[in-house]
């Protein structure tokens, strides 16, 4: 029997501590969401139930969690589209090389290393200087695409590096113009990472706080509401907040895998049947 190294131990275990590390607090989160009406902050729990499940759906003393968790769903379905559409624009314009693109491609990433608390406070600068409202609908749409444009760009920088033009070329010595081809051969081709663009601009703008911060205006997003609670609820309510938001995180994610997949699936019988067909 082959005996495994020490090495491979001291690797497994520091490998444990990371988990515990990186999933341990929401774990703990979702365990204190779960205890009885007397029930604290703190361990030891006190009882098991689903009241503060409950009564997150009654009125609360503080804050505005359904108002806020519908300003973010909104924002971060414009934020996604938004992303989606800019960055495969940008991909395609990449493709050929004009006067500049280095530079703006620079300028591009630059805003990623940026702290985003200064994102949010010049945004909300401009916005203040140039007598417009700083709202979470405009200023705080603009803050977030600082944060979400740069890696959408960059995966599809990635695709279009690795596109075969040949397929192009084909759907044109076919007949097909310019905008058929992008239609009906560039996009679906590459449909899988435009799912994945449009799941990192939903949920990075989710979960945005620090670039929302000063550019939300006078209505919080989920993040600031959260933290808002953190200052005034003292009850468990806030972990079952957070342990919903989490699963609505989770569902998401799971949606556009689940759609990613049904994509290859169909695509996987298609090119079944066309070659099928062929014999």
């Amino acid at each position: 029997m082959e005996t495994r190294p020490r090495s491979f131990y001291v690797l497994g275990a520091f490998f444990v501590l990371f988990l515990l590390f990186l999933y341990g607090p929401t774990f703990t989160i979702a365990i204190l969401s779960f205890q009885g009406p007397q029930g604290g902050l703190t361990f030891p729990m006190r009882g098991v139930s689903l009241h503060w499940f409950f009564d997150l759906f009654q009125e609360q003393a503080v804050g505005d969690i359904w108002g806020s968790f519908r300003r973010s769903f909104a924002l971060g379905l414009m934020v996604m589209i938004t992303t989606v559409v800019v960055s495969v624009m940008g991909g395609l314009a990449f493709r050929k090389r004009f006067a500049g693109n280095v530079v703006l491609f620079y300028l591009v990433i630059t805003a990623l290393v940026i702290p985003s608390i200064l994102v949010s406070l010049g945004v909300g600068l401009i916005f203040s200087q140039a007598g417009l409202p700083i709202h979470w609908a405009s200023s705080g749409f603009g803050s977030q695409l600082t944060w979400t444009l740069p890696f959408g760009l960059l995966i599809m920088f990635a695709v279009f590096n690795r596109f075969d033009k040949s397929f192009e070329e084909a759907a044109r010595d076919q007949g097909a113009t310019n905008w058929q081809a992008l239609r009906h051969v560039v996009l679906p081709i590459i449909a899988p990472s435009l799912i994945g663009v449009a799941l990192f601009g939903f949920t990075l703008s989710y979960d945005e706080f620090a670039r929302t911060l000063l550019t939300a205006g006078s209505y919080n997003t989920l993040p600031l509401e959260i933290y808002g609670m953190t200052t005034n609820v003292t009850t468990p309510v806030i972990f079952a907040l957070g342990t919903l938001t989490t699963a609505f995180s989770l569902v998401i994610i799971g949606v556009f895998l689940l759609t990613v997949w049904s994509m290859n699936k169909r695509r996987a019988k298609q090119g079944s049947d066309a070659g099928k067909g062929m014999v």
